[in-house]
């Protein structure tokens, strides 16, 4: 088994070889891995040593992915991955296809890249904050810990907080959320063998009739429009006042109408 040693970068890179079969004689062949950093890329590089089985080709793997595969029955085989190391931590696999088959793993470790769910979080007052952060990074956090600015670390159980950690994930409730109290800015702080990392997570209460407000803009808006309508047909008023005078005028034909009818009753009559 053999270590490699990455670039110019202070990040580190844990090589972890196994996975040997049985080879000529009883011996078993080793392989040895390195990691090596050149030009903002990482080239990760298998080599098996004799004697071994008859090689059919080989796979590099992540987790349950395929990164690359080829057919060539080389002792030789390696990865180019193009970024940072933190960007890749993590288990890579290089097989070799043999019979049966040898495999060796890279474990790229490097400390703690940790990010909050959200950046800023929103809760009302008498609710129950939550607040998250994750490290997506390897290896694992051993230990997680939240803090809020220019006080002492959050003591899980302690006055309103819980906390919540396992593996890559960490979350904080606070209950019964109070204006005063807990606004302000958390820091999340996780550590693991390569070393710590943070993020920070913004907090913002809002009170209870916050809730009422986009509420009271429709009673407004409704308020307006009655106001409006108000307005409206009260200019209306002088018109409709006409239109009665002209009404008057009616009786004024119909007694002309009726004379009219007088008169020719009475020709007749004649």
């Amino acid at each position: 088994m053999a270590a490699g040693a990455a670039g110019p970068c202070s990040l580190l890179a844990l090589l972890l070889l196994g996975g040997l079969a049985a080879g000529v004689a009883g011996t078993s062949p080793e392989i040895k891995a390195h990691v090596t950093g050149v030009s903002g890329k990482l080239i990760l590089s298998c080599n098996i040593t004799a004697p071994y089985p008859a090689i059919k080709g080989h796979e590099w793997m992540h987790g349950d992915k395929i990164l690359q595969t080829d057919t060539e029955s080389s002792a030789f085989t390696s990865y180019t991955i193009e970024g940072k190391m933190e960007e890749h931590s993590g288990v890579y696999d290089c097989i070799y296809k043999t019979n049966p088959v040898i495999k060796a793993q890279v474990n790229i470790s490097v400390p703690p890249q940790v990010t909050a769910y959200k950046k800023s979080e929103h809760g009302n007052e008498g609710d129950t904050g939550v607040l998250t952060c994750k490290n997506p990074s390897f290896p694992p956090v051993f230990s997680w810990l939240w803090y809020k600015s220019g006080q002492e670390p959050i003591i899980n159980g302690s006055g309103r907080y819980i906390i919540k950690s396992s593996g890559n994930k960490t979350e904080l409730r606070i209950l019964k959320l109070n204006i005063e109290e807990d606004t302000g800015d958390y820091h999340c702080n996780a550590t693991n063998s390569y070393g710590s990392g943070g993020a920070t997570v913004n907090l913002r209460v809002r009170s209870r009739l916050a809730a009422l407000w986009p509420f009271l803009g429709i009673v407004a808006e409704v308020l307006v429009l009655v106001t409006i309508i108000f307005i409206y047909e009260k200019r209306r008023k002088p018109d409709e006042v006409l239109d009665d005078d002209d009404g008057g005028s009616a009786p004024l034909k119909s007694n002309a109408t009726n004379h009219k009818d007088k008169n020719v009753r009475q020709r007749n009559a004649n």
